[in-house]
Order: structure tokens, then sequence, then C-alpha cells
């Protein structure tokens, strides 16, 4: 509840974070979009890869039920439409991360893209320990970031099919 460190070894060492990347993602989702705003799914997802919810171009879905994508099937797809509806593009929505990083004091950590997978160029998302546990625990004060991290179970009808998707971490479990 305080953020005090009880006990820590090399938590300022930078590391790949991967899909805990999804954290920040949904974080700036929540606070800067209108979780009912609809979003019509472009060719984006097609610059995908990895860890999919499966969504189609011209798809509609909320905010919302992305981010529920995002998170509970870490949708690599569902990262992408989300930084492209919040800012108009993946380089300006990673430019928001880092400026949000910064702005929390993560001193370990450099985004490339809203998703946490290795770019072609070899860039990857890094972060330390303490960082992430900073990060996560300014998160999980957000009462929608905290329900959706905590939902076993979220199903969506859009215009195209119904999605049921079940929360991928084994801690819930």
């Amino acid at each position: 509840d305080t953020g005090r460190v009880l006990y820590g070894y090399n938590t300022n060492e930078k590391k790949l974070i991967a899909s805990t990347t999804k954290i920040m993602t949904a974080l700036i989702a929540i606070e800067k979009g209108n979780l009912e705003d609809v979003i019509e799914i472009t060719d984006i997802i097609y610059k995908a890869y990895g860890s999919a919810i499966y969504i189609e171009v011209g798809e509609k879905l909320t905010l919302k039920d992305l981010i529920y994508g995002l998170m509970l099937r870490s949708g690599n797809d569902a990262s992408l439409s989300i930084a492209e509806y919040i800012s108009g593009s993946k380089e300006e929505f990673v430019y928001l991360m880092n400026e949000y990083a910064n702005n929390l004091g993560l001193k370990n950590t450099m985004f490339y893209n809203p998703h946490g997978l290795e770019e072609d160029d070899g860039n990857a998302n890094k972060s330390s320990a303490y960082d992430m546990a900073k990060l996560t625990k300014y998160a999980m004060e957000n009462s929608v970031f905290r329900e959706i991290f905590k939902t076993k179970k979220y199903t969506v009808k859009t215009n195209y099919k119904t999605y049921s998707w079940t929360n991928k971490n084994k801690i819930l479990g």
C-alpha cells in the first residue's frame, strides 16, 4: 500500500519486459481515451505478430473491449489498434508511453512499441523490476484498470462475431 520496497536484488537492472508493456498501454488508453468509443479496426493489425485476439479489419469494438482483449489475452493486435486510436499512430503512442514513463519517474524504462515484442531493427522495450513495480502500483490505483486486471472471463459481441476471453494470468486461476 505504501510503495515501500521491503527487499530488492538488482532492482534497477534493465531487462526486456515483453508483455508487461501492456500495463502502460492499458493505463494510457484508460486515462486518455473514452472507454465507450467504438473503434473500427484498420489494417494496422496486419503489423501484429505473436499473441492476438484475432480481430479483423472493419470489425467494430469499444475501446473498453480492446483493453479487455489486450489485458486478458495479451492481444498484440489490440495494442496496435489502441495506439492508433489514442495517438493516430504507433510512433506517436510510443512517444506518449515514454512521456508517461518519464512523468512517473521510471528512470530505467524505454518503450519502442505498445505490445512488448522486439522490433525488426532489434530495439525492444526495457525496464527494471523497480520501475515495473512502480508502474503497476500506479496502475492498480486506477479502479478501471484494477477491474479489467482482475477479470477472469469477458465476453464481447462485435459487428462480426462474439468473443469469449479468459484471462491468461495463472495467478487468477
